[in-house]
């Protein structure tokens, strides 16, 4: 209705209480309607970070701060180890969390941490593969996806789900399960890009065929399931799970197929890069990817899991091809000198691996700054060291116009790691009061507007 105009903060409530936010509108001015895009990115690297031991005198080598300086205008403010010094020059878009922890860390297996990182999977069922629940970019995504083309990315060193506890994805579905990840980067170039280089009736056609395929596999699904047994019908359920999943993301490229997808420029990439081939390749081409994908505003959440627990996958051997003298995993156990020193120095290599994509975000312009001020995120371990599930190391980057503030090292005793997840959720405007087993927000000295 003319002159009409809606609050900017509504949303719709649905049955059980379970609230959506609103896409912005037209009725809610103009002010709203160009709001700036909202985006999260998580990082995980498995085994932990090196915290050497006191007695070997490396504690300039911890991947946490361990010193504070005096500025020339006398603040007083942390200083970067020499396994995170590439960070430095990002020092007021980014923080450290100390403390924090997931209360189900400690009565699982130490190798499900990365399955419990973004979800805090309480542990009613200690199977492994059946206790999860979903994860914090699958509630962003749910709120976000009106926006953009896809509601999601999810990225792995090794794709798909892995096995077990030892998954290869870090994302999980709303109804715990987990979702499965790409690392090939020429696939995830053509899931992205791919609409801009063919004809627009070309891919109506082939989307239109595939929508039609998932619609009768869905229906021969669902009549089969009526045929079959209890333990059956619950894989069939996870089945049919994902093939709804897949509808949805047909359905939602049908609704963009017309839009033609933001000019840029992919010379830089390298499509060719393999996670068994030279790491630092394949990471920046995947940072990459991921930072394209966000400044054409394809996707506003991203997941990327860089490593895999307890030895598992193809990154175990990195630090091999880096010249260091264990893999990873061994690594995280040291505990003589050189072994510990070594650790870090693979702290040294992932930390210019995140310094890469930081500036990748910051060289793109945004409606306002750049896309790291209106991204958060989120680089960390489910452990400290050799499989410890307290003192998580965390590190929160960009969202300057989301209301963080930084340049800190943030510590206040042991703090739930889904208190954080929820200053999260608030910055970036999802109206969700809880997450996990949260008692509250975290780190308001960070998330200032929370």
């Amino acid at each position: 209705m003319p002159g009409w105009k809606m609050d900017r903060r509504a949303f719709l409530k649905g049955v059980g209480g379970v609230s959506l936010a609103l896409p912005a509108l037209d009725a809610m001015g103009a002010e709203v309607a160009n709001q700036l895009p909202r985006r999260f990115c998580a990082l995980y690297t498995a085994n932990g970070m090196s915290l050497p031991r006191e007695e070997h005198g490396l504690s300039d080598w911890s991947w946490f701060p361990t010193a504070e300086r005096t500025t020339p205008e006398g603040r007083r403010e942390f200083v970067f180890g020499k396994s995170t010094e590439p960070l430095s020059s990002f020092r007021n878009k980014l923080s450290f969390l100390g403390g924090l922890y997931h209360p189900s860390g400690p009565k699982a297996d130490p190798h499900t941490c990365s399955d419990m990182w973004l979800t805090g999977a309480p542990l009613h069922n200690p199977k492994p593969g059946t206790y999860n629940t979903v994860s914090l970019d699958q509630v962003i995504a749910l709120h976000t996806k009106q926006h953009c083309r896809q509601a999601c990315l999810v990225l792995s060193i090794d794709a798909g789900t892995g096995f077990l506890s030892r998954t290869g994805t870090i994302s999980y579905n709303l109804e715990g399960r987990p979702v499965p990840a790409e690392n090939n980067p020429r696939r995830v170039f053509d899931r992205l890009f791919r609409g801009d280089r063919e004809s627009v009736q070309a891919e109506r056609d082939k989307l239109r065929r595939r929508m039609k395929l998932v619609d009768a596999v869905v229906e021969s699904a669902k009549s089969l399931n009526s045929r079959l047994g209890k333990s059956d019908r619950e894989r069939m359920d996870q089945y049919l799970t994902s093939l709804n999943e897949v509808e949805s993301r047909l359905a939602a490229a049908e609704r963009w197929i017309d839009v033609p997808v933001k000019h840029q420029d992919y010379s830089h990439l390298n499509l060719e890069a393999t996670s068994e081939g030279e790491p630092s390749e394949f990471y920046r081409t995947m940072f990459d990817l991921i930072a394209l994908a966000f400044d054409a505003d394809i996707t506003r959440s991203v997941t990327f899991m860089l490593n895999r627990e307890d030895g598992m996958g193809i990154s175990d051997t990195f630090p091999l091809k880096l010249g260091l003298s264990k893999t990873h995993h061994n690594l995280s156990h040291a505990t003589d000198k050189e072994g510990q020193l070594q650790f870090a120095k693979y702290d040294l290599f992932l930390s210019h691996q995140i310094a890469h994509f930081l500036r990748r975000l910051d060289s793109y312009p945004d409606r306002q700054g750049s896309v790291l001020d209106n991204t958060i995120v989120l680089f960390g371990s489910g452990a400290s060291t050799t499989h410890n599930p307290r003192n998580l190391p965390t590190l929160i980057a960009g969202g300057a116009n989301l209301g963080l503030k930084h340049g800190i090292y943030w510590r206040e005793g042991e703090t739930r790691m889904a208190n954080v997840y929820v200053s999260i959720l608030r910055s970036l405007g999802v109206p969700q009061e809880s997450f996990a087993d949260s008692t509250g927000a975290a780190a308001q000295t960070i998330f200032t507007r929370v």
